[in-house]
């Protein structure tokens, strides 16, 4: 199924743009000028994420976000000229998942879109991924969240909290693949800066006590370009 993206925001160029790059890239595009025309479109479609500007002629991207999240759980990005931490601290606490402030790269836009698509296609895999799932276990590799602790092959695997977390992070997403921002962000609870490599460093020594070959690990696996797996 195509997934489709609402983009709202009153400046027509920037909503233009966007949508060309969100098309080129095969998602379906419904966009707005407006909030009311918007919350038609809510009602009616079913949707995969949603780019909101904060200043709309109408009704604001918070309420508008606020009015999402009464029905629906799929991932916000709010796009907004102001910086303030207050502003981006309320569109996080009604519900947004991001914030980007403009002006923007349209290709960071485009990356931030993709990891949220992910992790929400990760999230609603129930079937893989047990939201309260306390053990993983896969090909003699064995993670408990209840007792944090972690072994391979019956052997215990000395791990610190944050290669604790990142692995189980790992395992909790199985099958999908999780970027270096998502996992910083997620692991570390701060934003994520580019050319970071802090995620980087702590594979490679995860992957040095769990004994796997660089070139060709067996559980953490990396997509190049993309970011990390556990098949």
């Amino acid at each position: 199924m195509t997934e489709q993206i609402l983009i709202v925001d009153d400046e027509k160029e920037i909503a233009d743009l966007m949508e060309v790059y969100l098309q080129n890239e095969g998602y379906r595009v419904f966009k707005f000028y407006n909030a009311r025309d918007a919350l038609d479109c809510i009602r009616t479609e079913t949707l995969s994420l949603a780019l909101l500007d904060v200043m709309l002629p109408d009704m604001d991207g918070f309420t508008l976000c606020r009015e999402i999240r009464k029905e629906h759980f799929y991932p916000i990005i709010l796009l907004t000229a102001k910086a303030e931490d207050m502003d981006k601290i309320t569109g996080l606490t009604l519900g947004a998942d991001d914030y980007i402030t403009k002006p923007f790269n349209p290709l960071e836009v485009m990356a931030r879109v993709k990891t949220q698509l992910r992790r929400y296609t990760c999230y609603n895999r129930a079937e893989d991924s047990p939201a309260e799932a306390d053990e993983f276990a896969l090909r003699g590799l064995s993670i408990s969240r209840s007792s944090h602790k972690c072994s391979l092959n019956g052997k215990e695997l000395s791990l610190t909290p944050i290669e604790f977390d990142i692995l189980w992070y790992l395992c909790e997403h199985k099958n999908c693949v999780v970027s270096s921002e998502e996992l910083f962000e997620e692991v570390w609870g701060e934003k994520y800066m580019d050319n970071n490599n802090t995620v980087m460093a702590h594979i490679a020594r995860l992957r040095e006590k769990m004994g796997e070959p660089p070139r060709k690990p067996k559980f953490i696996k990396t997509v190049w370009g993309v970011g990390y797996t556990i098949e």
